[in-house]
């Protein structure tokens, strides 16, 4: 498992089975499992990661990266994913989002869009996880992805991604009040307040949270790390950087803080 900013030096935290099952215990409500860099390299490696996960973690889980094609999308839904988020193919293929859909129903696909903010104020959708500028405005293909068929959506600030400092708001209420369908937030989260300002404000159905959680999980635990440790943005994280910008938190934390905003949401031993 990778975690960056920006999207951009990617750095190896742990075994991404450790983390999904410690989130699964915690109470989160869904585990996204995103192959970062699958589509640059044109491949789709996550099946067998998602077998086992599956067998052990009993929530939704989504997974992304690498999908091009209907039998892509069968073949990760086979194993165990309850639903597959497009990104790449479906800005290069939009006809894969109808097929899609059609074939497995809507609820099944997510339409995930990655967005860079301009100097004009309009954001601009990125693909292959942030590296390829498409021309296209998030906005104009949040609402072409509903139509084709889309029955939820993935939107990810670029520019937040890993720092810490809050969702962006306004692109997720742009997004938000455009379409029909649910949306989640992601891209900024440090700390919980930053949660209830997205769902408050940005409208979001519902948020994702990867670096407030993962570097207080592996600050927290000895985790089995794979080969090529040292790659990616090791300084961040040697310089504890990591738990100065996101300071300790659990999915517990997060959630009554949540619940004390009023906002509904799933508490393990309490109420829905």
């Amino acid at each position: 498992m990778v975690k960056g900013i920006h999207l951009e030096g990617l750095r190896v935290l742990g075994v991404p089975e450790f983390f999904a099952r410690r989130y699964y215990e915690e109470g989160a409500d869904e585990i996204l499992f995103m192959d970062a860099v699958a589509s640059l390299y044109g491949r789709n490696s996550l099946l067998q990661l998602i077998e086992k996960v599956s067998q052990e973690i009993f929530i939704p889980l989504t997974v992304g990266g690498g999908i091009r094609t209907v039998e892509d999308v069968r073949a990760v839904l086979r194993v165990g994913a309850d639903k597959v988020a497009l990104n790449t193919a479906a800005v290069r293929q939009p006809h894969l989002i109808q097929e899609a859909s059609q074939r497995f129903g809507s609820s099944t696909i997510v339409v995930a869009i990655d967005a860079i903010q301009k100097e004009d104020g309009r954001y601009e959708v990125f693909t292959d996880y942030g590296r390829e500028s498409t021309g296209l405005d998030a906005v104009e293909w949040a609402i072409r992805a509903v139509a084709l068929g889309a029955g939820e959506l993935l939107v990810t600030s670029i520019d937040r991604e890993g720092t810490g400092r809050g969702y962006d708001e306004g692109l997720i209420l742009r997004v938000v009040e455009s379409v029909p369908v649910p949306v989640i937030a992601c891209g900024g989260a440090g700390k919980a307040v930053h949660l209830t300002d997205v769902v408050t404000k940005g409208k979001a159905d519902a948020v994702a949270v990867a670096s407030m959680l993962h570097y207080n999980l592996a600050n927290r635990f000895p985790i089995e790390k794979p080969d090529k440790i040292e790659e990616g943005n090791t300084v961040f994280l040697e310089e504890r950087r990591g738990s100065r910008v996101f300071p300790g938190t659990s999915l517990g934390e997060i959630k009554a803080e949540l619940s004390r905003e009023g906002i509904p949401c799933r508490v393990l031993g309490g109420p829905e």
